[in-house]
């Protein structure tokens, strides 16, 4: 079922992006970036210097020639039209960078890394505007499609966090570990022994909707409303822990990777992100919504995630290795997900029509 694309890489993929024009970008161990053409043909290499493990590659979405590239404690700047020096280079972090975002206008990237540090670089003045800090490993940061100046991130401190660049501090957190105490505080203490570390989000296309993927295999979605957000759904997805989450274009359909091998494709557009289409409509879903979770003892959200028979794959994939990163491509006409693993091959698999 898979198509392999091999003969860039010689180590482990770790991470994989796609540009507007369909270009993809992998990054592995030791240093290598190979540039492949739709076809699954590599078409450009380059060892980037000290032979860190690439860690994270990101298109520019204003610039789909402009290709960020996370290696060790640098951020490097490349031109995919020539693939040899960088242009440009980022000495901010000070630990392994683990994850890239650049915001929808290109005026700032940020880089989560291994202290728990999110270095905010506004790329005209080129200098840090920003350092946002989680209290342990940041695993994932992405700046909210429509709002350049949020950005939403989560780490191995089990924190899920929405920030503003105004700010220096939260606008709002979440711990998921005291939120799932409290929600099994009558039921066994399986989470002590598998913590929700946190590994990886996405935000949807809409903005208001994302959702994280952690250690104890769950997937929990969460919206924005206003400086807050909210879970709305959580369900067990992975037999093991969930290392990355996508939220691909079309409105709410989530892939998965995890440690168990499996690629998932989940619609959970009936369960959340319904469009409010204004604030008086807003407000009375709002107070209904109150009536109805205090009927039902509220456990809304709870009822909804692990028991709701509609939270189940619309496909499943056996890829048989844990997963390193996912990324989506239209290959001929036809949807693609791409899956970077412990080996030197990057996987294609069709994906269903929405």
């Amino acid at each position: 079922m898979a198509v392999k694309w091999s003969g860039g890489h010689s180590s482990s993929v770790l991470c994989l992006n796609v540009s507007a024009e369909g270009l993809v970008a992998s990054g592995a161990e030791r240093g290598e970036l190979v540039l492949w053409d739709g076809g699954g043909s590599p078409v450009a290499q380059l060892r980037l210097p000290q032979a860190e493990d690439v860690t994270s590659v990101l298109f520019s979405a204003r610039s789909p020639s402009t290709l960020y590239t996370s290696h060790g404690e640098t951020i490097s700047v490349l031109d995919v039209r020539s693939l040899q020096e960088p242009l440009e280079r980022f000495h901010v972090n000070e630990e392994e960078i683990n994850c890239l975002s650049v915001n929808d206008t290109d005026s700032f990237l940020a880089a989560a890394d291994d202290s728990g540090a999110i270095k905010v670089v506004d790329l005209e003045s080129k200098k840090v505007s920003r350092s946002l800090r989680h209290s342990n490993i940041c695993s994932s940061v992405a700046f909210r499609p429509q709002r350049p100046q949020s950005l939403v991130s989560c780490g191995l401190d089990m924190q899920v966090m929405l920030w503003n660049l105004q700010k220096v501090r939260p606008l709002w957190n979440m711990n998921l570990q005291e939120c799932d105490m409290e929600e099994e505080s009558s039921q066994s203490a399986g989470q002590f022994f598998n913590p929700p570390l946190a590994h990886s989000l996405s935000v949807a296309s809409c903005g208001n909707v994302f959702g994280c993927g952690a250690q104890d295999g769950k997937i929990r979605i969460f919206r924005v409303t206003g400086v807050r957000f909210e879970r709305e759904l959580e369900f067990q997805a992975h037999s093991l822990g969930v290392s990355q989450v996508l939220f691909m274009p079309e409105a709410y359909w989530l892939l998965s990777g995890g440690n168990d091998g499996k690629v998932l494709l989940w619609d959970v557009s009936n369960n959340v992100g319904k469009q409010q289409k204004s604030p008086a409509k807003s407000l009375h879903r709002k107070k209904a919504q109150a009536a109805a979770s205090s009927r039902k003892d509220g456990k809304l959200n709870k009822v909804a995630s692990n028991e709701h028979p509609g939270v189940v794959p619309k496909l499943s994939i056996e890829h048989g290795e844990k997963v390193n990163w996912l990324s989506c491509a239209e290959i001929k006409g036809s949807r693609r997900v791409l899956v970077a693993d412990q080996t030197s091959s990057v996987s294609a698999y069709p994906l269903p029509e929405p």
